[in-house]
């Protein structure tokens, strides 16, 4: 029987009078590199690069041949033909057949699941608003009124000729009179307006002439039964002329910019008496 590699190489190390350690130690290698190949376990160095290399030199330094060696070695690493009946046989067509409707059977689903969960969210949505209550926005600057069971008398006349713009104001109607009108008959007053002021103005009868916010740059012309009582929100702003000459309103203008006064008889002014007191 033909004597293997490892055993080739064991013999010439033996006739060679070394060790296993003191060829290591020429080779550089480690002495378990050397039993593998005495042992012909070639798996244990690597590729066969690596083995063929360490065969080499083992050769060469116990006197054998290479050549011979590597002979031996190729002979044993030959690949054995493949075992044709390990092949592996393809799927039967029945199990391929189900795959198809498997799949489809998976993507119904998962659209029927995502069609109820739409579903389900819209209505959840529509649920929580019908039944949250809608705010109602009112506008503060509209005032709400009621039916008026009787029409208002005309606003008072504004300065003659001229076409003024309208005052914000309202213009309170002409109030029933509490008594029979002096023999003096009217006085006439014009307010001029240069910025926004509130105003209140009543004659002797008690007839509201004038309530409500006068904005800026008007003029608003009354006539009532003198003495006409007066109260300016802001009177810095407001000029009075009665009988075509302005009355100076200065002395009666309170720290908070406000005034009380009368508009006498002959367009003299007066200092008003407290808000209950009778006119005269």
């Amino acid at each position: 029987m033909a004597e293997g590699i490892g055993a080739r190489l064991r013999s010439a190390r033996e006739r060679s009078r070394l060790t296993i350690l003191q060829a290591s130690e020429r080779l550089h290698v480690d002495p378990d590199l050397l039993e593998a190949l005495e042992a012909d376990d070639f798996a244990a160095l690597g590729a066969p690069v690596y083995v063929k290399g360490h065969l080499r030199h083992y050769a060469e330094l116990v006197g054998e041949s290479p050549e011979a060696l590597f002979e031996l070695y190729s002979q044993g690493t030959r690949i054995a033909p493949p075992d044709l009946t390990r092949v592996p046989k393809p799927i039967p067509d029945d199990a391929s057949r189900l795959v198809g409707p498997a799949v489809v059977v998976v993507v119904g689903f998962a659209v029927a699941g995502t069609v109820w969960w739409v579903l389900s969210l819209s209505h959840h949505q529509w649920l929580t608003t019908a039944s949250r209550p809608e705010p109602v926005a009112v506008s503060v600057t509209t005032p709400l009124t009621q039916p008026q069971s009787a029409p208002l008398t005309q606003p008072v006349a504004l300065t003659t000729g001229t076409s003024e713009p309208q005052a914000h104001a309202a213009v309170a109607p002409a109030m029933a009179a509490k008594g029979p009108v002096p023999p003096g008959g009217e006085i006439d007053a014009v307010f001029i307006y240069s910025a926004d002021s509130w105003t209140e103005v009543y004659d002797a009868t008690g007839r509201r002439l004038l309530y409500g916010l006068s904005l800026g740059h008007v003029r608003r012309r009354l006539a009532g039964v003198p003495p006409l009582r007066v109260m300016l929100g802001d009177a810095t702003d407001v000029t009075i002329e009665v009988g075509g000459r302005e009355a100076s309103i200065s002395r009666f203008v309170r720290s908070d910019h406000t005034a009380r006064f009368l508009i006498a008889t002959g367009g003299k002014l007066l200092a008003a008496p407290p808000k209950n007191a009778r006119l005269n």
